[in-house]
């Protein structure tokens, strides 16, 4: 998005016109949308096939990254939401979102390392 003001007058103009949103810009945002929903949906298989071929303890990591999909999919449709809000009303502020994607990935990271503690807890009790 540029830093243009959101009315601009041409000089020797007196007539303050509105800025145009380009249609790539509303593309780009779904575009980032089904991304994240692309990748949701791989953590959700991921999940929905440890539930079905795995042991008790694959139940619980199944469970466990079955949040994490819910959570990546609820917060694409969140920020897509939010982001074409702000597109609509012309807004001048920055699109980019800093800590929600770092918080997926702490999220999933925390998933992978608690299926793996899980699991070589199990294996040291039998």
């Amino acid at each position: 998005m540029s830093s243009q003001p959101l009315l601009q007058t041409a000089p020797g103009k007196r007539i303050a016109l509105p800025t145009r949103v380009e249609p790539k810009v509303f593309f780009a945002n779904e575009r980032t949308f089904l991304s994240w929903l692309n990748f949701s949906v791989i953590i959700g298989a991921l999940s929905v096939g440890m539930l079905n071929f795995s042991d008790k303890i694959g139940y619980i990591s199944a469970c466990v990254f079955g949040l994490v999909a819910i959570f990546c999919g609820a917060y694409a449709l969140y920020t897509y939401h939010w982001r074409a809000k702000s597109i609509r009303q012309r807004g001048q502020a920055g699109f980019d979102d800093k800590f929600g994607p770092t918080f997926l990935a702490v999220c999933l990271l925390g998933a992978i390392i608690f299926n793996f503690i899980i699991r070589g807890v199990m294996l040291y009790r039998d």
